[in-house]
């Protein structure tokens, strides 16, 4: 089975049909968390996720954060504003869609999870400790995520967890144990401003990550007239 397997949206409509068009024809949709946020089109992005054949998804901080599952504290003055005006731009349907939305997910041997397999979506898996940490907690050969914007893959070998940069348009086979970070969708923070995403096979293991272009300066233009966050749009040029 061929899947999609993507994360952190954050409400750019744009980037989302972006990565969807470039996938193609797949036979399952894996959705990492984060589908608001940060962006322009909240409701429309929700709608557009909510629309695709056999999706699979859990639930990002952003996501909880507009159901009210994370206190405001936790993110910083930008990110609560947007927390905000992201629950005035969402629909009941929107809601009701994302309050349904599970934390974790195992399916194919896979874990499917935003932050990491400790704390669902809260943990940056950021260091080899954190990695090390997440391995004692997975109880299956491979887990995907998002949370950090930053696609990698960490490798348990000999006790250790070993990192491995993101090569994108090289397809490999994983081995166990793995976590591999996606990357954004909606807001790459690696470098890179193109959107992020990856195809994995679930018969060979085959992974291939994913880079993508698309129209940033119109989703720059529509968050600021909408009056969304300066320092966010800017970001979106430079993929920090």
């Amino acid at each position: 089975m061929k899947v999609m397997v993507f994360s952190d949206v954050h409400a750019n409509l744009i980037a989302l049909e972006a990565t969807l068009a470039d996938a193609g024809s797949v036979d399952a949709y894996w959705f990492l968390g984060d589908l608001v946020g940060y962006g322009p089109d909240p409701a429309a992005c929700v709608e557009r996720v909510q629309s695709l054949p056999n999706l699979v998804r859990v639930l990002g901080n952003h996501d909880a954060a507009v159901l009210e599952k994370i206190p405001l504290t936790w993110f910083n003055r930008e990110a609560q504003k947007l927390v905000l005006w992201t629950r005035q731009h969402l629909t009941e349907a929107n809601l009701a869609f994302l309050a349904a939305t599970p934390e974790i997910e195992v399916i194919d041997d896979v874990t499917l999870v935003h932050g990491s397999p400790r704390a669902h979506y809260t943990e940056y898996i950021l260091t080899t400790e954190i990695a090390a940490a997440s391995f004692h907690h997975l109880e299956t050969d491979f887990c995907f995520v998002g949370h950090t914007h930053q696609p990698v893959r960490w490798q348990e070998e000999e006790g250790f967890a070993n990192v491995y940069a993101a090569i994108p348009h090289e397809p490999f086979t994983l081995a166990p144990r793995a976590i591999l970070n996606v990357g954004s969708v909606g807001q790459p923070r690696d470098g890179d401003p193109r959107a992020s995403y990856a195809l994995y096979d679930t018969e060979t293991h085959a992974w291939e990550w994913r880079r993508v272009s698309y129209d940033i300066v119109s989703v720059q233009n529509r968050m600021t007239r909408l009056g969304l966050s300066p320092l966010n749009a800017m970001r979106l040029s430079v993929g920090h």
